[in-house]
C-alpha cells in the first residue's frame, strides 16, 4: 500500500503495521522566555532608610517558578532584603545611582529579565545654630591645690596667674546640646564663636588677653561631668588628637570667630558629647584667655556653635 507523503511524517511502521504517532502526554511549552517588569524608577531622599523594590513577571509556559533580585551598579552594595521574593525592601543604601535587575524563571526553564533605576539623593543640608542663656558650663580653678568651681561665672577663662604668692591656674569646660542631630549624620562643619569679655574678673581685670605666652587649647572631653561638681581634680579627661591650638596674642579684646571644631564635633555626635575644655598650652604665670560665658550681660557675647550637616 502506497502511503500519502504528506502523511508519512504522522505515521510509523511498527511489526509491519503502520500506525499513527501519538503526541507525548505532557504540555508542549512555547518557546518564549517569561516578560519580566522590573518597576519604575524611583527617587529616594535621604535620611530614608529603606526603599522597596516591586517587580511581577507573566509566561505562556505554566507558572513563574522563581524570582531574583540582583545589585547591577550602585555606589555600594546595599542589602536587599528577600532577593527571591517579587518584592523586596532594601537597606543599607548610601546616595547615589543604583541599577537593578530582576530575573523570572517559569516551568520550561526559560529566564527573563528587567531593570529598575533608583536614585538616592543625599539629605538636605541642615543647619543647628546654639548660642543658648544658661548653657552647660563650668569655670574652676585651683588655687595653693584646694579647688575652686564657679558654674554661675559670666565668663569662662583660660589662665595661670598668682595670689598672696600661691599659684592660681583656671581652665573652662563648656557643653552644647547636640542632641537633635542624628547620630547617622555627615558633619559638613563646625565652627565655634568665643567673645574676649571686655570686663574681666580674673587675669589683670583690664585685658581678656594678656601676657606673654598665652597660647590655649580647645580640647574635647572624654567623660561625663556637671557643672556644680567638677574640680580641678576630678575634671574629665581630654582627647589630645583632635584639639584646637589657638596661638598667641597681644589683643586685649580678640574674639575667637568660627573655629573649626568639626572634628571634634563629629566625635561628639557619633561617640558621646561631653563638651570641650578650654586651657593655657602652658599653664605659668601670667597669662590669660578670658572669655563671655551664657550668663553673661550680652545675650549676643555667650559662646556660639553652629553646626552643619546632612
Amino acid at each position: 500500500m502506497l502511503l500519502n507523503l504528506r502523511k508519512l511524517a504522522s505515521l510509523m511502521l511498527i511489526g509491519g503495521i503502520i500506525v499513527g504517532c501519538q503526541k507525548d502526554p505532557e504540555t508542549v511549552f512555547n518557546q518564549d522566555a517569561p516578560s519580566v517588569e522590573a518597576g519604575t524608577s524611583q527617587t529616594i531622599q535621604m535620611p530614608a532608610n529603606s526603599f522597596t523594590l516591586n517587580g511581577s513577571a507573566t509566561t505562556q509556559n505554566g507558572v513563574i517558578k522563581a524570582y531574583l533580585w540582583s545589585l547591577v551598579s550602585g555606589p555600594n552594595v546595599p542589602v536587599i532584603t528577600s532577593p527571591g521574593s517579587k518584592t523586596t525592601t532594601v537597606t543599607g543604601f548610601i546616595s547615589g545611582n543604583y541599577l537593578f535587575q530582576l530575573m523570572a524563571t517559569d516551568d520550561a526553564g526559560l529566564t527573563g529579565v528587567d531593570t529598575t533605576s533608583v536614585l538616592v539623593k543625599p539629605s538636605p543640608i541642615q543647619t543647628l545654630t546654639l548660642q543658648p542663656a544658661n548653657n552647660t558650663e563650668a569655670h574652676f580653678a585651683v588655687l595653693g591645690g584646694i579647688s575652686q568651681t564657679d558654674p554661675a561665672a559670666p565668663e569662662l577663662v583660660a589662665a595661670a596667674w598668682t595670689s598672696g604668692g600661691d599659684s592660681y591656674n583656671f581652665r573652662g569646660a563648656l557643653k552644647f546640646d547636640l542632641s537633635s542631630i542624628p547620630a547617622s549624620a555627615t558633619i559638613l562643619s563646625a565652627k565655634l564663636t568665643l567673645y574676649s569679655n571686655p570686663t574681666p574678673l580674673n587675669g589683670d581685670h583690664v585685658n581678656a588677653n594678656s601676657g606673654s605666652n598665652n597660647a590655649m587649647y580647645i580640647r574635647r572631653l572624654l567623660s561625663a561631668w556637671t557643672p556644680s561638681t567638677i574640680t580641678w581634680y576630678n575634671q574629665p579627661p581630654q582627647s589630645l588628637v583632635d584639639q584646637v591650638l589657638i596661638p598667641h596674642t597681644t589683643v586685649s579684646l580678640l574674639d575667637l570667630t568660627d573655629i573649626d571644631v568639626k572634628s571634634m564635633v563629629s566625635a561628639m555626635v557619633l561617640s558621646g558629647n561631653y563638651g570641650f575644655m578650654l586651657g593655657l598650652q602652658n599653664e605659668t604665670p601670667y597669662n590669660s584667655r578670658i572669655f563671655c560665658s551664657s550668663r553673661y550681660a550680652n545675650s549676643a557675647k555667650y559662646p556660639k556653635l553652629v553646626v552643619a550637616y546632612q
